[in-house]
């Protein structure tokens, strides 16, 4: 029986990882971040190389800095600017050229971007249909796995959040973005590997930090970044995130990061700000 069961999950895995194959196959650029499942036995899968503009995407150093609240900005070697979860409250100079949202609320989404923001990305669609990006600028990547939300009435809208993710110099940089339940085995393969995850801390806007710190802990990136960190004491989630996570502390609100200065612990980053 046990043998049954451990077949069917991977079963199940193997239609994930192979769903998330085909999909990325009809992208204009294919994921070099799709998780490839480590566990299953007698299983090669192919690896993906994004070409990206702009030279090697393997080299350079990225910057990430927290504005406040869920909005990091993302400057690529190439010189592209990201915000993500922008809502124009926060002064940013330059105008990213780049903007996700997502709309919890409006912390989280302006209905006015700027005009001379080139890709203003919303983590929705109309009418319960998954929003779609695959938008390459310069020598950066973006793409989106769209989840559910809470309603104000407290039902739950199909396909009203998203996740995005950005890929460059090598790196694997994910937004949880607001996110209101679990993912499945289907939202890991199509996330793949990150390793530079931003995750909401709030404690119960989102979710509760036991689960929050289960899906870090399963993502296992090497770089945490907590946001939402108004609501909930920052040690409380490195508490529950255990010893195999060292945290660090910063007083600065940027971070360089590249494939080559990656920690070798996965380690919670806490950034200045609030």
């Amino acid at each position: 029986m046990r043998r049954f069961r451990l077949a069917l999950v991977a079963a199940a895995l193997l239609g994930a990882f192979t769903a998330a194959s085909h999909a990325q196959q009809e992208d204009p650029v294919p994921s070099s971040c799709i998780a490839m499942a480590q566990s299953l036995p007698n299983v090669v899968y192919a690896n993906f190389t994004p070409q990206l503009a702009q030279a090697d995407v393997a080299k350079g150093e990225v910057t990430i800095t927290y504005v406040g609240h869920s909005t990091y900005l993302i400057d690529t070697p190439g010189g592209v600017r990201v915000a993500t979860d922008f809502s124009g409250r926060y002064p940013v100079d330059p105008v990213p050229r780049v903007v996700t949202m997502n709309k919890a609320h409006s912390g989280h989404f302006t209905r006015a971007p700027d005009p001379s923001i080139e890709y203003p990305l919303n983590g929705w669609a109309e009418g319960g249909e998954p929003a779609r990006h695959r938008v390459v600028v310069g020598d950066l990547y973006v793409r989106n796995v769209p989840t559910d939300i809470r309603t104000w009435e407290g039902g739950m809208e199909v396909n009203g959040n998203s996740i995005f993710i950005f890929e460059v110099a090598g790196l694997c940089i994910g937004h949880l973005g607001h996110l209101h339940h679990d993912l499945t085995d289907a939202h890991y393969a199509a996330i793949g590997r990150l390793d530079v995850l931003m995750v909401p801390v709030d404690g119960g806007m989102t979710q509760s930090l036991t689960n929050m710190s289960r899906i870090a802990e399963r993502l296992y990136s090497s770089v945490i970044l907590p946001m939402h960190r108004h609501a909930t004491p920052i040690g409380e989630f490195i508490s529950l995130m255990g010893e195999g996570f060292a945290s660090d502390f910063r007083s600065e609100r940027s971070i360089r990061l590249s494939l080559s200065n990656l920690p070798r612990q996965p380690t919670i980053v806490i950034l200045d700000g609030v």
